[in-house]
C-alpha cells in the first residue's frame, strides 16, 4: 500500500520528534503493509521547511532506512496550508508537489473554514497543470455544514484525501459519517493516514480499507488504493462519475438527501 500523507520526518513539525520515533513509525507502517510513504511535513505559519530542506531531510531518512533494512520507501512532499501565493511558490521552487515530480499538490484548509479565494487559487493551479488534493476535507467544519461546496471543488477538478483514522472513528462519529458519505457519493479519491506518531495518530490503513471493502465493495477499495499509486507517479487518477445535482450552497441535508 501507498500512503501519500504522513508526518514521518524527524523534528520538523508536530509529527515524529526524533529519529527514534521516525524509525518506530516506519516499522509500524511496514507492519501495516505500507511500502511507500510520502513525507508531507506541514508548511504553514508555524512550520516553514521549504522544498530544499525537505528534499535534504528525505535523503537522510532514505539512508537511515537502508541502514536499518526497512522494507519501505519514502518520497518527498508537503502539506501546504492554503495561501494566495501557492502557485508562484511552487513555480519558483519553494514548495513541493507530491513526490516532487507529480502533477498533484496537497493543500490543507483551516479546520473551521474555507478561504474565499480557494476557488480562484484552484483554478490557477489547474490552469498550470497542477491538481490540488484537499487534505482531510471531512474534518473541515464549513464543508461538513455545506458539502455542496466540496461538490463544487470536485466538479471543477480538485481531488480529495480522506484520512484513514476519520473512517475508523478517531475524530468522532460526525467525521466518520461524513467520510463514509464522501466515499458513497464519489467525493473521495484517495485514503492516507496523516500519521503523526505511534500512539494516538498512527497508521490505520488496513483497518480503514477493510471498512471500505465491507461497506462499499472491492471495486471502491481498489480504486482508492490505485489512485495513491497514480498520484505518486504523476498520472491522472480514477474518478467515478458524480451524482447530478445543482451545485451551489445547498445545505447538508439537501445535498445528501438527493441520493
Amino acid at each position: 500500500m501507498i500512503d501519500i500523507h504522513a508526518h514521518i520526518l524527524p523534528a520538523v513539525d508536530d509529527g515524529a520528534q526524533n529519529e527514534v520515533e521516525t524509525l518506530a513509525m516506519l516499522q509500524t507502517a511496514v507492519n501495516e503493509g505500507i511500502r511507500t510513504i510520502v513525507a508531507t511535513p506541514h508548511y504553514n505559519r508555524n512550520f516553514t521547511q521549504n522544498r530544499t530542506s525537505v528534499l535534504r531531510k528525505v535523503e537522510l531518512l532514505q539512508k537511515m532506512i537502508a541502514k536499518h533494512q526497512l522494507d519501505v520507501a519514502v518520497l518527498p512532499g508537503q502539506e501546504i496550508r492554503i495561501y494566495g501565493e501557492v502557485l508562484e511558490d511552487i513555480q519558483s521552487g519553494k514548495l513541493l508537489t507530491i513526490a516532487d515530480h507529480s502533477q498533484h499538490v496537497l493543500i490543507e484548509f483551516p479546520f473551521r473554514s474555507v478561504p474565499h479565494y480557494a476557488e480562484r487559487l484552484f483554478f490557477e493551479l489547474e490552469d498550470a497543470g497542477i491538481t490540488p488534493i484537499i487534505a482531510h476535507p471531512e474534518r473541515n467544519l464549513e464543508l461538513q455544514e455545506n458539502p455542496g461546496r466540496l461538490y463544487d471543488f470536485v466538479v471543477n477538478g480538485a481531488l480529495t484525501q480522506v484520512t484513514t483514522s476519520s473512517l475508523t472513528g478517531y475524530f468522532g462519529k460526525q467525521v466518520q459519517k461524513f467520510s463514509r458519505d464522501m466515499i458513497e457519493h464519489n467525493l473521495a479519491h484517495v485514503l492516507a493516514t496523516d500519521a503523526h506518531n505511534n500512539s494516538d495518530r498512527s497508521f490505520t490503513m488496513s483497518e480503514a480499507f477493510a471498512d471500505v471493502e465491507k461497506r462499499f465493495g472491492t471495486y471502491t477499495m481498489n480504486v482508492l488504493q490505485e489512485n495513491a499509486r497514480l498520484i505518486i507517479e504523476g498520472e491522472d487518477v480514477l474518478v467515478d462519475e458524480l451524482p447530478q445535482m445543482m451545485s451551489g450552497n445547498g445545505s447538508k441535508k439537501k445535498f445528501f438527501g438527493l441520493f
